[in-house]
């Protein structure tokens, strides 16, 4: 059994007024630029994560109004191993969240409502956060019991001040600029982190320095340029009022501690094998994203060690950045098979693509910031599949256009775009308008709602 982060809900956030999203093991966040998908990773990682970034200008700005605080609820809900939701946590679970935290609804089924509030305390000049246990999880407009008067999720009592940092809930964040040639050189990336709890027995160290002198040795002793090079050195002691006993060139580090310091990565293929700064940002950022699933395994196994509960919560941006197509299906396989709960803001209709109907979710600008869902549990099998064949897999597109156009006939898929652009003035391009043919079969009609 394990637990996932059902639904989140965020107030005051930036461009995020006020929204709710029902989250999978695997969310894939689509939409137009500027329409909220960083806006809301960004919210997670004030719930779960680092709060250092915080400033006034995440504050929602609604005219020359800025909003008093920023609220973000959390639902964590038990699962079992096949993602289905369990009436009650495990013992483990339960005993890290305690039974102070856990709630149950009126079925009986369990479950933790967190809420984090933002404000700026004027007095200290500095930002404060509180955390507290919800005593229920209300619906997102609901009517209150005392005023009869319909009102929203965040005006209920925050109840129960806790706190609910989690170490076996960690939450990583990888944005869209990653370079695996960076990660080497940084003791805070998580390939900095792994090489920094690198461990060898007493027995190992000695016999590796060893082989490692001897290597020296070799390398010196076999080249007459370093040989001179040590000879000529040599002559420093004629200068130096101490005991010395000589000069040693090493071109391979002398100190096993020194390994990650000249750390190289290189990328073989079947004729010859270059370092990772000859390859192409694509190959990079890949790199640097399968450090981050290795981090996570070091620290799953750890937590096996140790009999732990433990369940990552990933944010990763655009990791389309740089690949092909059939690359940036890989990427996706790969990430999806992690641990844990991963969600993946992305501009890529392959990903798009790739993914199942019922983990995307599509975030879109009106009044204010929205997302949307397929609800594809009032979709039939067949529906499913010829929405996949014949609009997803070829128009993974729709997912970022502004507004799509369903025609059936060649005539329509010639002449539609060519009206637009002359009524509008535009291109459809410009507009963010597609054009998707469904050919004779009836389209759901909860798809074209959606």
């Amino acid at each position: 059994m394990s637990i996932l982060i059902q639904t989140v809900r965020i107030a005051g956030f930036r461009g995020l007024k006020n929204i709710e999203v029902k989250l999978e093991q695997t969310t894939i966040l689509t939409g137009m630029n500027n329409n909220g998908k960083t806006s809301f990773l960004k919210a997670l990682q004030l719930a779960l994560g680092n709060r250092q970034f915080i400033s006034q200008d995440d504050f929602l700005i609604q005219g020359n109004v800025v909003s008093e605080k920023i609220i973000i609820d959390l639902l964590i809900v038990p699962i079992d191993d096949s993602g289905i939701r369990c009436e009650h946590f495990s013992e483990n679970w339960e005993i890290l969240f305690t039974t102070d935290r856990i709630r149950n609804d009126i079925d009986g089924k369990a479950f933790v409502p967190l809420r984090t509030i933002i404000t700026f305390d004027m007095i200290k000049n500095s930002y404060k956060t509180q955390q507290f246990i919800l005593q229920n999880w209300p619906e997102f407009k609901h009517i209150d019991d005392k005023t009869k008067k319909k009102t929203d999720w965040f005006d209920v009592d925050n109840s129960k001040k806790t706190s609910f940092h989690f170490d076996e809930v960690p939450f990583f964040y990888m944005d869209a600029q990653r370079d695996i040639l960076e990660d080497t050189k940084l003791r805070s990336s998580y390939l900095g982190k792994m090489l920094s709890k690198i461990e060898y027995s007493p027995k190992d160290i000695k016999d590796i320095e060893d082989q490692i002198k001897s290597l020296n040795e070799k390398a010196v002793s076999s080249s007459d340029i370093l040989s001179n090079i040590k000879t000529t050195l040599k002559e420093l002691d004629t200068a130096m009022d101490t005991n010395s006993e000589g000069i040693e060139i090493t071109p391979f580090t002398k100190k096993i501690r020194d390994l990650n310091k000249g750390l190289t990565i290189y990328y073989t293929d079947s004729h010859d094998s270059f370092s990772m700064e000859y390859h192409g940002m694509g190959t990079r950022s890949w790199s640097s994203l399968l450090t981050l699933k290795s981090f996570i395994a070091l620290l799953s196994k750890n937590a096996e060690k140790e009999k732990s509960v433990f369940f990552p919560v990933l944010a990763i941006e655009e990791p389309e950045a740089h690949l092909h197509p059939n690359a940036q299906k890989k990427l996706f396989g790969q990430i999806d098979a992690i641990s844990g709960q991963k969600i993946i803001a992305t501009h890529s209709p392959y990903i798009a693509a790739t993914a199942n109907l019922g983990q995307i979710r599509n975030f879109y600008k009106d009044e204010t910031v929205t997302c949307g869902k397929i609800e594809t549990g009032s979709l039939t099998g067949e529906e499913i599949r010829k929405i996949n064949r014949q609009v997803i897999n070829t128009r993974g597109e729709i997912f970022f256009s502004k507004l799509i156009v369903f025609f059936e006939g060649e005539t329509e898929e010639q002449a539609l775009p060519i009206f637009a652009q002359k009524h509008f003035n535009k291109t459809p391009v410009e507009m963010g308008l597609d054009f998707v043919g469904v050919g004779a079969w009836r389209l759901p009609a909860i798809f074209t709602l959606c």
